[in-house]
Formats: C-alpha cells, sequence, structure tokens
C-alpha cells in the first residue's frame, strides 16, 4: 500500500510502519492522520500479520508531534472536523495484536503519546522524551498524560508533565518508560527481535493477554480475574493453538501457530 506521509510494509508476520516527514521531524499534519488511522485498522483487521513496529524515517526524530505550522495557518474546528484521532491509534481505537514502538532521536509531545499507545518501547541511546505542550500554551490531549501516569510513578510523571522538561533514554529505562535502550544502529534489529520473539507465542493467547491487562487496569484483581475466567479463557480453549501448544511440548517440536 502507498501512502504520501507514512511508509507500510507487510513483512512475513510483521506490519512495519513509518513516519514518513523527516523534513519536518515526522510532524503529523491532517493527511498524515488520515492516512495512520487507515493503516492501523488494516494491520487490525489482517488476519496474516500479528505484530506491529513503528518508526520514525530520518536520522533526527521518531516524531515531534502535531505540525504547528499547519495547526497556526488553519481554522481549529476545520482541523478538529476532518481530523482523526491523533495518530490513528490514540484514541478510539483497540486492536488486541501488539504494537512496538522504535524509538530513535526526538519524541515529544503527540509523537511521544503515540509511543505511549504502542504496547512496548525500545528506544536507541539518543532519543530525547518530552511532552512539552505546557510550554506553549497547550494540554497533551492524545492520552500522553494518562497513559505516563500509569506508566512512571506519579511524582515523576508531574515533574515531566508541570514543566515540560526532557528526559533522556537512560532515564526514560530507568522510569520504566522504554523496555529496552540500545545503540542507534540496534534498534531496528532490536525492535525486530522483540517481535519475533512474540511470534514465538501463540497468538491469539498474546491477543488475549494483552486484552486482559489493558481491561483489567480498569478493574479491581477480583473483577480482572473474574473476567478472565468469563470471556479470555473460553476463548483461549475455543482455539486450534490451545491444542496445539501442548501437543508440540509433549512431541518435542516447536508448536506451528495457527492463529485460530
Amino acid at each position: 500500500m502507498s501512502y504520501e506521509h507514512v511508509i507500510y510494509e507487510k513483512k512475513g508476520r510483521v506490519a512495519h510502519v513509518t513516519f514518513n516527514r523527516p523534513e519536518v521531524m515526522n510532524a503529523m499534519n491532517t493527511k498524515m492522520h488520515v492516512e495512520l488511522r487507515e493503516i492501523w485498522e488494516d494491520f487490525r483487521d489482517d488476519d496474516d500479520v500479528w505484530v506491529a513496529i513503528l518508526s520514525g524515517a530520518g536520522e533526527r526524530a521518531f516524531a515531534t508531534g502535531n505540525d504547528l505550522k499547519e495547526s497556526a495557518s488553519r481554522d481549529a474546528k476545520a482541523r478538529a472536523a476532518e481530523r482523526p484521532p491523533f495518530a490513528g491509534i490514540t484514541s478510539q481505537y483497540e486492536c488486541s495484536k501488539p504494537i512496538i514502538a522504535a524509538v530513535h532521536g526526538y519524541c515529544v509531545a503527540g509523537g511521544f503519546e503515540t509511543a505511549l499507545a504502542c504496547d512496548i518501547i525500545v528506544a536507541a541511546d539518543n532519543a530525547i522524551f518530552s511532552l512539552p505542550e505546557v510550554k506553549v500554551g497547550l494540554v497533551a490531549g492524545a492520552g500522553g498524560l494518562h497513559r505516563l501516569a500509569r506508566t512512571a510513578p506519579l511524582k515523576a510523571t508531574m515533574g515531566l508533565v508541570l514543566t515540560g522538561k526532557r528526559i533522556d533514554a537512560t532515564e526514560a529505562y530507568r522510569l520504566g518508560i522504554v523496555n529496552e535502550v540500545v545503540p542507534v544502529d540496534e534498534l531496528m534489529p532490536t525492535a525486530e527481535r522483540w517481535a519475533n520473539e512474540i511470534l514465538e507465542c501463540a497468538p491469539i493467547a498474546v491477543r488475549m493477554t494483552k486484552e486482559a491487562v489493558l481491561k483489567g487496569l480498569q478493574l479491581p484483581v477480583d473483577e480482572a480475574m473474574a473476567r478472565d475466567n468469563a470471556e479470555v479463557k473460553p476463548r483461549i480453549r475455543a482455539s486450534e493453538d490451545y491444542l496445539e501448544g501442548p501437543r508440540a511440548f509433549a512431541e518435542k517440536r516447536k508448536p506451528v501457530w495457527t492463529g485460530r
């Protein structure tokens, strides 16, 4: 599939989604949001791809959020009317397939909010993270405030969002925001390693696990477990992969997952 501002490729079971406006540090304009929404819906609905890796083109940035030049030049109500949820993924989007963010350079404002909407973040050692909206009279409104508060300690989150200050990849790792920090030239191989490790697991079990975790965040533990028993476990037990896993273990071979 061909898009103007996003590169979308499928390599085996892995979908690669790349912000592709490097000349403006991958700032997102309205057209890019529209393209991303279509791409994420295709990824969600394609039974042949099981994991996605999100990255940014160019050497300077993963993504720097909304295109403020476009914002300054157009009526706010008109922009909001024609734009889908930010980056197509930060709200009004549910997908049980894992999404990995491979972050290098600047990952700020809406770019950081988009990375936080992913399930795993792998960061290059040159990555810079920030939600600087308060510095320009705005609020981080694409879920970043709430996802960060559910990821990092509360005081650390408040320190970041009330000042808009930047942190590097090492600090983001210390706060539990990113899963791994690697040299820049190892970023994509590392993201692909994470994807391949996920692909070694039963895809339906992976999806139900992601769903159980995210839904469970909204519930007391006992209620979350009751939901697992009522909804998650029956769906796993009805799958072909539920039979394949124990069979492969008994036969001392790698399982052949079908995702059914």
